[in-house]
């Protein structure tokens, strides 16, 4: 893993993995089921955890409220296993494809994904698992 290219050629088309981080430290991550395509979980990554990720082939955050490092599922058996990682044009985002263990869920709700709620057109929300 290298720092972010100046080469906008490069650091969007480039085949050298050069994650940009933004002034917290932080990219986006969104945790995809490999076998559906289901979204499970939005998180943040810093450094160490893309890089604990890539080392260990399971999802490691970065918790923003706990100001630390956690392996998605150390406690709840929720192990996300790395399928594949997709990084945008720009490097700042990153999509996990997973295969979940324990129960199969993600949310810490007990839901299998995070986004179980959609807004309806007058503003309110309805369950949609």
């Amino acid at each position: 893993m290298q720092s972010p290219s100046s080469d906008k050629t490069e650091q969007e088309l480039g085949t050298t993995l050069r994650p940009k981080f933004g002034a917290d430290g932080l990219i986006t991550a969104v945790a995809v089921d490999d076998a559906t395509g289901d979204i499970l979980m939005l998180a943040h990554m810093d450094q160490t955890a893309l890089e604990e990720t890539l080392r260990t082939g399971e999802a490691h955050y970065y918790s923003r409220s706990r100001k630390s490092l956690w392996r998605k599922g150390e406690t709840s058996g929720q192990l996300q296993h790395i399928q594949q990682i997709l990084i945008d044009c720009d490097q700042d985002a990153v999509v996990l494809r997973v295969l979940v263990g324990g129960d199969g869920g993600a949310c810490h709700t007990g839901a299998r994904s995070c986004f179980f709620r959609a807004v309806t057109p007058t503003g309110g929300l309805a369950r949609v698992d």
